[in-house]
């Protein structure tokens, strides 16, 4: 069974809350959003692979799949 309630009505009950309430709320927001932030990889990150990539390609190195594949499911 799925509840659903509009982002107004779930403020309301925010703003409900005890101060303390609120504080711990706001931490556990915090806390996800941070921990969300750890698990991105930048765009830096993503053109610094792409040209390491393209370099193997152009100097004609080759890899075993095995070890490409385990490399991919690492970066994910």
């Amino acid at each position: 069974m799925k509840a659903t309630i509009s982002l107004e009505s779930l403020w309301q009950t925010i703003q409900s809350l005890s101060v303390n309430n609120q504080k711990w709320l706001l931490e556990k927001l915090h806390e996800n959003l941070e921990s969300k932030k750890e698990d991105s990889i930048s765009k830096e990150e993503i053109l610094a692979g792409i040209d390491s990539g393209l370099k193997d390609m152009k100097a004609g190195r080759k890899r075993p799949l095995d070890e490409l594949i385990k490399e991919l499911e690492n970066a994910v």
